[in-house]
């Protein structure tokens, strides 16, 4: 299908307000435009009832896609008993919501990498330097399908998706450790090292002091067909517009702005409305 502008956007985390006010600056059109979303589209903001339900609707109206971020995941293992609601999540209404089944069976059927024009892969964290996007593709199958599972099978790899620590990839990782791995590049990755070692806790900016051989997973330059565009990151403000990469994640939720990409000529338009800052 043509469409008059495709945007890719950076991560509502349930800022509902701003996220509406975006829609209005970018004139959207559902009948004409189509949106991407960069995962995470609920958690911190003060709606994610109501955007997770917009954001579902659009996409059964072939007018958005999205792929999964690791918010999106939290909220499917808080669903199925896997894990409590994190502090700072306002994510309650949800789950005392009449449609929270039909929300949650739709939110567990995404995809974790989409490709939204020839140019261009959409993942929510990154692409790690020793996986090609064909190998990303490949593994996002992987865990989808195990996501997309029965009901019984999803709830054995929920709790098994969350570690503290860094799972090595190697060629014969499989099972859980795999699934968590592959979790982990494509949700919660901001350092690793060229192998593909993952850092948890750094998630400052990139004038920050980072752990010894650790740099952030789009400055270990390997050749890429497409670029990479995603979200995440929220420290870097959506400053990161690489050949081969894009940050999207305005933080909006930390007081900043929603961004939106142009796909057609990489132009970036802000909300105009913000998210109320959230105390640490």
């Amino acid at each position: 299908m043509s469409y008059r502008h495709q945007y890719v956007i950076g991560d509502l985390q349930g800022c509902y307000a701003a996220y509406l006010q975006l829609l209005k600056t970018l004139d959207f059109d559902p009948e004409q435009d189509k949106l991407w979303f960069a995962g995470d589209l609920v958690a911190r903001g003060e709606d994610s009832l109501n955007t997770l339900r917009h954001v579902k609707d659009l996409c059964e109206q072939g007018a958005a896609a999205t792929v999964l971020g690791n918010h999106d995941i939290n909220l499917l293992a808080v669903w199925r008993g896997a894990t409590k609601i994190k502090k700072k999540d306002k994510t309650a209404p949800i789950f005392a919501a009449d449609d929270c089944d039909e929300l949650l069976e739709w939110l567990r059927h995404q995809p974790l990498l989409v490709y939204p024009d020839k140019h261009t892969v959409l993942v929510h964290a990154g692409i790690p330097p020793h996986w090609s996007i064909e190998d990303a593709e490949k593994y996002a199958h992987q865990l989808e399908s195990q996501l997309r599972s029965h009901l019984k099978q999803l709830d054995r790899l929920l709790p098994n998706l969350y570690s503290k620590t860094a799972d090595k990839w190697h060629a014969d990782i499989h099972g859980f450790t795999k699934m968590r791995a592959i979790a982990n590049y494509f949700t919660r990755m901001r350092l690793c090292q060229q192998d593909g070692l993952l850092e948890f806790s750094f998630t400052s900016g990139l004038d920050e002091r980072m752990p010894e051989d650790f740099l952030p997973w789009f400055e270990w330059q390997v050749p890429r067909t497409r670029k990479v565009l995603f979200g995440h990151w929220a420290a870097l403000k959506g400053e990161i517009d690489l050949p081969y990469a894009r940050a999207l994640d305005g933080g909006c939720v930390w007081g900043n702005h929603l961004l939106a990409y142009r796909l057609s000529d990489g132009k970036t338009i802000t909300s105009s409305a913000q998210c109320l800052p959230i105390s640490s």
